[in-house]
């Protein structure tokens, strides 16, 4: 037998269920029930200016070195990352993995790689600062590295940093906490210094470069008197990138009290180098040198060249607080 409904039923019908939407919708628009939908993008400060990016991204592509080790403590697997310039140890779990893609160094970058791996955000800058505008035609594109030009120096650039990336991948406690190590640990080098004489060091191919340029940035919340400033213009302040060498004598004629080192060769060499250490002890020209006789000769972590970034530091000036008040 055919069922139908009269127009007068349906009538009926029909105005019961929009009574019981009308109803529904009442209940579920009270204060209580709403809840605000999670933001999907936010504006960030970058060196280039205001951008919007994604909220806790999915693909990203990581080719700022500075911020490699927060992302590996966040929890982030790039897509894809210049693997040339990863750590050689700490960063097995990218440098292995066959689905990150490879973007090169900053020399011989892989643009098509970058663009292959799809990102949703690229977090560039740094060594991958002249390529912003090329990488920014493939996806969202931010430079927020710190740098000698951010607002209180490179130190304030890392802690700027670290905040803006705990905002954009919803880690904003892990961030301050990183931020609060880093203050800690320069307070504490910062007391245990007092006007004390440095040479900023590098070494490289067997010899020793001046590195003001690329360490004098270690010194800002320190009371220490760099003996090769850049400012001052007597030496060359990209020297610890020619592998020119710099004489014993001319560090001996300044006798600093004190040397901070990094070694170049021990973060980048695949092949057999001789260690910052071994070099320096074999100089006879530093014989009677403070530094040398006093055994006063600070050597940075072997990965602090590459990444420079926030635990890098805190770690120098962890570093540099015990040596000093040995």
């Amino acid at each position: 037998m055919k069922l139908t409904t009269s127009p007068r039923r349906w009538t009926a019908l029909t105005g019961a269920g929009i009574a019981a939407a009308l109803a529904l919708t009442g209940c579920s628009s009270t204060p209580e029930a709403e809840e605000a939908p999670a933001a999907t993008a936010i504006t960030v400060e970058t060196n280039d200016g205001d951008v919007e990016v994604p909220v806790a991204p999915v693909r990203v592509a990581v080719l700022d070195s500075t911020a490699f080790e927060t992302l590996l403590a966040f929890g982030i697997e790039p897509v894809v990352a210049p693997k040339p310039l990863l750590p050689s140890t700490g960063f097995e779990a990218w440098a292995d993995d066959a689905d990150v893609l490879d973007a090169g160094s900053h020399r011989e970058p892989d643009l098509e790689a970058v663009s292959e791996a799809a990102p949703d955000l690229i977090i560039g800058g740094y060594r991958f600062e002249d390529y912003t505008e090329d990488l920014s035609k493939i996806a969202t594109t931010i430079d927020i590295a710190p740098g000698d030009e951010s607002e209180g120096g490179y130190v304030e650039g890392l802690k700027a940093q670290t905040l803006t990336l705990g905002k954009i991948f919803d880690k904003e406690e892990e961030a301050e906490k990183l931020v609060a190590d880093l203050e800690k640990s320069a307070a504490a080098a910062a007391e245990s210094t007092n006007g004390e004489s440095v040479f900023l060091a590098s070494t490289s191919v067997g010899r020793v470069d001046n590195a003001a340029g690329r360490l004098s940035r270690i010194l800002e919340p320190l009371d220490l008197k760099d003996v090769f400033a850049v400012e001052s213009g007597e030496l060359d302040e990209g020297s610890h990138h020619t592998d020119q060498g710099l004489a014993p004598e001319t560090v001996a004629q300044k006798n600093p009290d004190w040397v901070i080192v990094f070694d170049r060769d021990a973060a980048t060499s695949d092949e057999e180098f001789t260690p910052a250490q071994e070099i320096f002890e074999s100089q006879a020209a530093w014989a009677q040198t403070t530094f040398a006789t006093n055994d006063q000769v600070v050597y940075l972590e072997p990965n602090f060249y590459i990444t420079e970034g926030i635990q890098a530091y805190t770690r120098a000036f962890d570093q540099i607080s015990t040596a000093f008040t040995a």
